[in-house]
C-alpha cells in the first residue's frame, strides 16, 4: 500500500513538474514572439519616422500625402507603446506601412527615388485599383477617382480593407473610406456610389454585391496590373500610398441619384 501510494506520489509530481515546465516553454515562446514583433514594428516606425521629418511636399498631393504619413507615423507610434500581443504589435506594423506607401506616393510626385520596394498591405491586391479616371456626383456633391495624382484629386488610398469591405487604390478627390474608418461602420448608400463609381473597371473586378459582403476580389485583374501592384506602381507612376485624413468624408452619401462623367 505505501508502495503504492509512494508511486502516485512521483508519478503526480512528475506529471506537475512537466506540466508546469511546458506552461513555461510556451510562455517565452509567446514572449519571444512578441518581442520580434514589437522589433519589427519599430523598425518600419523609425524608418517612417525618419522621412516624414525630412521630406517636405512642393503640391497638394505630395503634401496631403505626407501629412497622412505623419498620422500613420503618429498612430504606429501610440499603438506599440502600449503593444502587449504579437497582434497589436502587428497592426503598428501595419500603420507604419502605410505610411511608407504614402511618403513613396509623394517622393514619387515630387521626381524622388521612391526608395526600397515595401511589403504588401493586408488586403491591398484583392482590393484592386483604379484605373481610369471617373467622376460622380450627388445632390451636388462630386467624387473624383484617378490613377494619377493631380489637384483635384491629392487624397492617397494604397488599397486595402476598411471596416470589412475592399477599398481599391487609387488618388481620390475627397477621402470617401474616412467616415467608415473611423466609426468602422459604411452608409446603405455606399454600395450605390460604389456600383457608380467602379462599375466596369478593369482594375476593379468585383461588383457592388461584393463589395458590400466584403468578398470582393480584384487579385485576378491581370497578370500585367497584379504585377504594377506589387511594385507599388499605380499606372500613373505614383507608388502606392493612403489617406486616413485631411479631408471630409461625411455628407456625401446622403441618398440621391448619381449622374456620370467618365
Amino acid at each position: 500500500m505505501d508502495l503504492i501510494l509512494l508511486l502516485l506520489i512521483v508519478v503526480g509530481g512528475g506529471a506537475y513538474f512537466m506540466n508546469r515546465s511546458t506552461k513555461q516553454k510556451t510562455a517565452e515562446v509567446e514572449s519571444e514572439k512578441l518581442a520580434d514583433a514589437q522589433a519589427e514594428a519599430r523598425r518600419w516606425i523609425e524608418r517612417l519616422g525618419s522621412q516624414v521629418l525630412t521630406i517636405a511636399g512642393n503640391d497638394a498631393a505630395s503634401t496631403q500625402a505626407i501629412a497622412d504619413a505623419s498620422e500613420r507615423y503618429n498612430a504606429a507610434s501610440s499603438a506599440i507603446s502600449t503593444a502587449t500581443t504579437v497582434r497589436q504589435a502587428e497592426l503598428a506594423r501595419e500603420s507604419a506601412l502605410e505610411g511608407l506607401h504614402y511618403m513613396n506616393a509623394a517622393r514619387e510626385i515630387m521626381g524622388m527615388t521612391p526608395g526600397p520596394e515595401l511589403p504588401l498591405l493586408e488586403g491591398q491586391i484583392k482590393a484592386g485599383k483604379v484605373t481610369e479616371r471617373r467622376t460622380i456626383e450627388q445632390d451636388g456633391q462630386t467624387l473624383t477617382a484617378s490613377p494619377d495624382a493631380s489637384e483635384e484629386t491629392p487624397n492617397y488610398y494604397p488599397g486595402g480593407t476598411v471596416a470589412g469591405r475592399p477599398v481599391p487604390a487609387g488618388w481620390y478627390s475627397r477621402p470617401w473610406w474616412a467616415d467608415a474608418m473611423a466609426t468602422g461602420m459604411w452608409t446603405a448608400a455606399s454600395m450605390m456610389m460604389f456600383s457608380a463609381m467602379f462599375s466596369g473597371m478593369a482594375g476593379v473586378n468585383y461588383s457592388a454585391n461584393e463589395f458590400e459582403d466584403g468578398s470582393g476580389d480584384g487579385s485576378d485583374m491581370g497578370a500585367e496590373d497584379a504585377g504594377d501592384m506589387d511594385s507599388g506602381d499605380m499606372g500613373g507612376g505614383e507608388d502606392m500610398g493612403g489617406d486616413f485624413g485631411g479631408g471630409d468624408g461625411g455628407g456625401f452619401f446622403d441618398g440621391g441619384g448619381f449622374d456620370f462623367d467618365f
